[in-house]
């Protein structure tokens, strides 16, 4: 089931007077309902795959609650790995059987070895990165004793299973929103009321800008060698927008979602193209990702305590692997190394830490040096998504050996250039809205909440005006591939 889809405009206004009129003096029954209501969510899409969510639950809660009473650490080791094996064991044969065996093959070939294997049809399970994830997330905290293993299989399974997040996240922490199920929750008006402005933005986002910005990113990538250089730049500028756009509109969905049911969710994006320099961008981008990566992969390696050696090797690690978590292509590696090559310089000279605050905070404007460090850093970005969003290492190559010809001079010529002029526009609006809320959790967190009740509403009906004007057939979210 979609955000943006009417299935989910009629599914969560039900949820929703089930969960505070129905169910709201019994917490359990509650939590009971988000189970059943995020399962058949998940389901919508294909029931068939409810069994993984369910067999992942029942594994990493009998090993939490195995956990709690053993006491030799051997044992306890074992426990731990069976957790992470079973887990990742199911990733990686939906998402990277056939990537490995194809290799496996192409690898013999050199070796004038041809190995005859038929690859597997395998429909990959949506957000299967994202649960294995959470639910690997409290086995090993339990194991640190950062947690104490939950005996609410139902608390849990809605952990696990929580809807507004399941597919595409944040992937939260047992230690944040685990505890959460377990307090009785009171409806909160002002929560509500927020949680609803962040879901029009997400909304607005993801129709508006991701899903336009989609039409011309496609167009010129699926066809590259029919267009010029300054068409390459263009396309990549449309997919960065729409990459952005649709995630983190996602991320704003699941958040204010999960505010209208009384949780808070972690925050996944902060205003990332804003950032001056990579590790600022890193700071900003995928949040949840990035510091699940940093506390449960890069720390445990050693993190940047040992010498230049380590700090390199552990650097193209976590880019690496964050570039395979996105998918079974090279691309996707090659994508997480060009990051590492970004970053090392500044972790290098301990310049990885120097732009924490928000630029151009108090002020309207950032000053020419933060300017030409956004610009460097948006840049460097951009070219970074090309080998993300190609559909080969030979096709990013190509397409950014174009942008360095000659023809980058020439004026830009596609198909439906007024609609790409609109859409421009539409961009630039939107990255306007943003910079100007950019010291709130969204754009919309404080923006207008100190006009006057009719110029704010105005602002309000332009946004819900634009998703229904501008909204054309439903897209799937890009993460869902994920």
């Amino acid at each position: 089931m979609f955000f943006n889809s009417i299935d989910f405009a009629i599914f969560l206004p039900i949820v929703f007077i089930l969960y505070w009129f129905v169910t709201n003096k019994n917490l359990r029954l509650q939590n009971f309902l988000i189970v059943a209501a995020s399962y058949l969510f998940y389901g919508w899409w294909d029931w068939r795959f409810l069994s993984l969510i369910l067999f992942s639950t029942i594994v990493d809660y009998l090993i939490g609650r195995k956990l709690r009473v053993e006491q030799n650490e051997i044992k306890r080791k074992v426990l731990l790995w069976t957790s992470i094996l079973v887990n990742l064991g199911f990733l990686g044969f939906f998402k990277y059987y056939n990537f490995f065996l194809d290799n496996f093959i192409t690898a013999f070939s050199f070796f004038g070895t041809e190995i005859k294997s038929n690859s597997l049809n395998i429909i990959l399970p949506v957000g299967i990165s994202f649960y294995t994830f959470q639910t690997l997330s409290y086995t090993i905290d339990v194991y640190k004793g950062k947690l104490a293993p939950t005996k609410d299989f139902i608390a849990f399974s809605a952990f696990v299973s929580f809807f507004p997040q399941l597919v595409a996240g944040p992937i939260e922490r047992a230690t944040h929103l685990l505890p959460q199920f377990y307090k009785k929750r009171s409806f909160d008006y002002v929560k509500a009321v927020d949680g609803a402005r962040q879901i029009l933005w997400g909304l607005f986002k993801k129709v508006v800008i991701a899903d336009n910005c989609a039409i011309y990113a496609n167009l010129i990538f699926n066809d590259s060698i029919e267009y010029s250089g300054s068409t390459h730049v263009l396309g990549a500028l449309f997919f960065t927008f729409q990459i952005y756009c649709d995630f983190s509109g996602y991320s704003d969905i699941a958040i204010g979602t999960s505010r209208l049911f009384g949780f808070d969710l972690m925050r996944n994006f902060n205003f990332p193209y804003f950032s001056r320099d990579i590790a600022e961008f890193w700071r900003r981008w995928h949040i949840s990702l990035s510091t699940w990566f940093r506390d449960y992969l890069y720390i445990p390696l050693g993190g940047s305590r040992g010498g230049t050696w380590m700090k390199i090797r552990n650097t193209f690690i976590i880019f690496i692997v964050s570039g395979f978590w996105h998918g079974a292509n090279w691309t996707f590696i090659v994508w997480g190394a060009l990051n590492a090559i970004y970053f090392l310089p500044l972790l290098l000279t301990k310049n990885n830490r120097n732009n924490i605050e928000t630029v151009a905070l108090g002020r309207n404007f950032p000053n020419i040096k933060e300017l030409s460090y956004m610009l460097l850093t948006f840049s460097l970005t951009v070219l970074s998504w090309i080998f993300f969003r190609a559909n080969n290492i030979n096709h990013a190559v190509s397409y950014i050996s174009e942008i360095f010809s000659a023809s980058l001079l020439t004026i830009p010529e596609f198909e439906n250039t007024t609609g790409a002029l609109i859409t421009i526009l539409l961009v630039m609006v939107f990255t306007l809205i943003e910079w100007i809320g950019r010291d709130g959790q969204y754009a919309l967190d404080n923006l207008g909440l100190k006009w006057k009740r009719p110029l704010r509403y105005i602002m309000y009906y332009a946004i819900i005006i634009a998703i229904f004007w501008f909204a054309g057939k439903e897209q799937q979210f890009i993460y869902f591939q994920f």
